[in-house]
């Protein structure tokens, strides 16, 4: 729990929003103090270059398209965290889950040539699904069986996928003839539709960017994870182990099986990312087309609560840093993409490893203001007769 209390009925008590919204903005602005100093300390205008910042990554339509597209990735994969961690596990292993997701939405691609992508689509998501939970299934089933750290099988996992990876793109599914490790282009019927042209079928306009309809799923995913979570007897079986696996156990919900279940569905989550840049943008299986996404996708979730507006929030605001951050260097020879890294690896350190870094501060003046004024309405009940 963030914070004690709900805010309601008792003096001294703390409203939940403080934990969910307060906090959050107030680890941000410290994080983006912090980036400013470090921006002044190169002998660059902050103020510019965070304005330049935002607006490569907001301020017209192109530079939006991109921003979403990077959110999408972000929100699979902060998904992907929050389902283990209301489940009290912590999986790592997104980064090795959206690889094999992508090879199984791949596979489907090469192999469905000439069919309607409709269909394409409809099995490269179920093909992704499958390909990230079963190489979630492992770490999992070795977690409620055998007692092995989610954590350490899941980095070990990220470094075996990427093993396979360069193995089947260098000796197997190599396109013919090329010394670059990447599959054949896909057929173009098969690719997923960008957003302009979906929009385009609608008679609505807007500038070309890799933004495709997966974005759409992304944003249904985050439905489908409120319902499942807080609407069905499985996420509150899941949600009890989270909480409290004795108590869990005590009431007949099996611990192991919740494990298992909550790492499939992060598995998937996380191979969804496959389908955006897979069938969406590359149109081909290469390498390394995660690019850290699976480790961003911690942030997300630790920044957005587990909650999946929080995630959408969150995920957006590593999309405006990805977006605009890769665009200062253009207008700022001294700021190159290790220092818009600073800037996001700032975010994570407060939003992650320091998110209770206000915590006292703010729960303290709460409770002093809920004590002043329930004081206040007692001594005015009273007449002012102490």
């Amino acid at each position: 729990m963030l914070l004690s209390g709900s805010g309601k009925g008792q003096p001294g008590a703390v409203p939940g929003w403080v934990g969910y919204a307060l906090l959050p903005v107030l680890n941000l602005v410290a994080a983006f103090v912090l980036s400013g100093l470090v921006i002044l300390v190169i002998g660059e205008n902050p103020v510019y270059v965070l304005s330049l910042l935002l607006s490569e990554a907001l301020g017209y339509p192109e530079a939006i398209g991109y921003t979403l597209y990077y959110t999408t990735d972000y929100i699979f994969t902060g998904l992907a965290v929050a389902i283990a961690f209301h489940c009290g596990l912590f999986n790592i292993g997104g980064e090795g889950q959206a690889y094999l997701g992508g090879l199984g939405a791949g596979l489907v691609a090469l192999a469905l040539t000439g069919w309607p992508w409709p269909v394409v689509a409809l099995l490269a998501v179920l093909a992704s699904a499958l390909f990230g939970a079963a190489w979630a299934f492992i770490p999992a089933w070795l977690q409620a069986k055998r007692g092995s750290h989610i954590v350490i099988t899941t980095i070990m996992f990220n470094f075996i996928a990427a093993s396979i990876m360069t193995w089947l793109l260098v000796d197997v599914l190599i396109r013919p003839g090329s010394q670059s490790p990447e599959t054949r282009e896909f057929d173009p019927g098969v690719w997923l539709p960008s957003m302009d042209r979906a929009l385009g079928w609608f008679g609505l306009t807007i500038p070309a960017s890799p933004l495709n309809l997966s974005f759409l799923w992304a944003l249904a995913c985050c439905l489908l994870f409120h319902i499942f979570l807080r609407r069905t007897r499985w996420g509150y079986e899941l949600r009890t182990v989270g909480r409290n696996e004795r108590a869990a156990v005590y009431a007949g919900i099996s611990p192991s099986r919740n494990i298992i279940i909550a790492m499939l569905i992060s598995g998937a989550l996380a191979g969804f990312v496959g389908v955006n840049e897979i069938l969406g943008v590359q149109h081909r299986v290469i390498l390394n087309f995660t690019g850290g996404v699976g480790f961003v996708g911690i942030a997300v979730a630790l920044m957005g609560r587990n909650h999946p507006v929080g995630i959408i929030l969150a995920a957006l605001l590593f999309g405006v840093l990805a977006q605009g951050g890769g665009q200062l260097s253009f207008d700022y020879p001294t700021i190159n993409r290790e220092l818009v890294m600073v800037i996001q690896g700032l975010v994570i350190l407060f939003a992650g490893a320091m998110e209770n870094l206000f915590k006292p501060q703010v729960e303290a003046l709460f409770r002093r203001r809920s004590t002043t004024t329930a004081a206040a309405a007692a001594d005015i009940a009273t007449g002012g007769r102490g």
